[in-house]
């Protein structure tokens, strides 16, 4: 077996995600760790979520989605707002600037390969999580959490 066809279908696959990186942090300014959690506030009742219920979501850890916060607020694309009378516990909540770059935001390869997923039967789906298991497994990748920096 030619291992080489394995190796360059892995680069094509980095590559066309850094790509799309690229292209909306240079179109809309932010990263797409942020668009994804701008993206979730706007599916939210009232368009607001917890910081530990954005971490979940995105699989972060929460330093790295303290990080996302701040980057996000200081663009006035969210706020925090307390979480009643404890002033230590916030919620994160979309602004209208925030609101109206999700308005005018494009499709995420994230939201493509979402929808077709859907298509799937299950043991398809069990298959590709078990290929990709292999994969992070063989390139010392952890099952659980991710490397999402931004």
């Amino acid at each position: 077996m030619d291992y080489t066809q394995i190796l360059t279908q892995l680069r094509r696959l980095i590559r066309s995600v850094n790509l799309e990186s690229k292209r909306i942090e240079k179109e809309y300014g932010i990263s797409i760790p942020q668009l994804l959690c701008l993206k979730f506030l706007s599916e939210r009742p009232e368009s607001k979520a917890s910081q530990r219920e954005i971490a979940e979501y995105l699989s972060l850890n929460a330093s790295t989605i303290t990080g996302i916060i701040s980057r996000l607020q200081r663009k006035g694309l969210i706020e925090k707002l307390p979480k009643g009378a404890d002033k230590r516990i916030n919620f994160i909540t979309l602004t209208p600037k925030g609101l109206e770059l999700i308005d005018h935001s494009p499709e995420l390869m994230h939201d493509r390969v979402t929808r077709k997923l859907q298509t799937f039967a299950d043991p398809e789906l069990i298959e590709l999580q078990k290929s990709f298991n292999a994969l992070f497994k063989l390139l010392d990748i952890p099952l659980t959490g991710n490397n999402l920096d931004k």
